[in-house]
């Protein structure tokens, strides 16, 4: 997108479309099992905080992350195979600022039926398996929560919970208008409001995680400020 809007730079090669539409495809897949495994952390945080170090080991942690990377590879790489396939005779241009997958196979001249079900079955089974398990966890996080007698206890389990939730909201909300407009409204909606969306669904969570989480975690927070302030007292290598 930069050398599009820097130097005017509009082609991209075909192979090189299907390389950049499988990293963009599966990073967003692994960031949503990512979401679902901090949603997981917080339920052992919250309801085992005395088993916490023992539960989630860095043995664990590590291989929980390695195989939410391998899932994202493992489902996402068919829709290189899939869009490579399809014979193109429309012509080579993309209405897209990226190559998302619908977006090049809407270009092809064949029946993309195929990549539709399967781009479906994917999102259900990747990101709805993903917030069946994010949901499982703060149902069980706000029964744990609303059973602590002190309201400073209640207040500050929450508290640990905000950033999380607030960058749920800001992944799933693009992330799902633009697959479900994609295949269910294409027609009704304007063309430069996918355009929006999509790319709001790249760039949203990548630039305001870490405002979310600098701003509700107090270390991160005092330490930015003491930055800027001149201070660096407070900041350590």
């Amino acid at each position: 997108m930069l050398c599009i809007f820097w130097f005017n730079l509009k082609k991209i090669g075909f192979k090189a479309c299907l390389a950049q539409m499988f990293f963009v495809h599966t990073f967003t897949a692994t960031e949503s099992g990512m979401l679902m495994l901090m949603a997981l952390d917080r339920y052992v945080a919250i309801c085992y905080p005395l088993r916490y170090g023992t539960i989630l080991t860095n043995p664990v942690i590590a291989k929980a992350s390695l195989a939410t990377f391998l899932r994202s590879v493992a489902f996402i790489l068919p829709f290189t195979f899939l869009t490579k396939r399809l014979p193109y005779c429309r012509g080579n241009l993309i209405p897209h600022a990226y190559c998302d997958h619908m977006s090049v196979a809407k270009i092809s001249c064949g029946n993309v039926k195929v990549n539709a079900v399967y781009g479906l079955l994917v999102a259900l089974v990747v990101c709805a398996f993903d917030i069946f398990c994010i949901t499982v966890s703060y149902t069980m996080i706000l029964r744990a929560v609303v059973s602590l007698s002190s309201s400073e206890a209640r207040h500050k389990a929450f508290s640990t919970c905000t950033s999380h939730i607030c960058a749920i909201v800001i992944t799933y909300v693009p992330a799902f208008f633009n697959f479900f407009t994609h295949r269910f409204g294409g027609h009704t909606i304007p063309h430069h409001i996918h355009i929006i969306v999509a790319n709001l669904y790249l760039l949203l969570p990548a630039t305001m995680n870490p405002i979310v989480y600098g701003v509700k975690t107090k270390q991160i927070r005092e330490s930015v400020i003491k930055f800027f302030s001149g201070d660096e007292s407070g900041i350590t290598e």
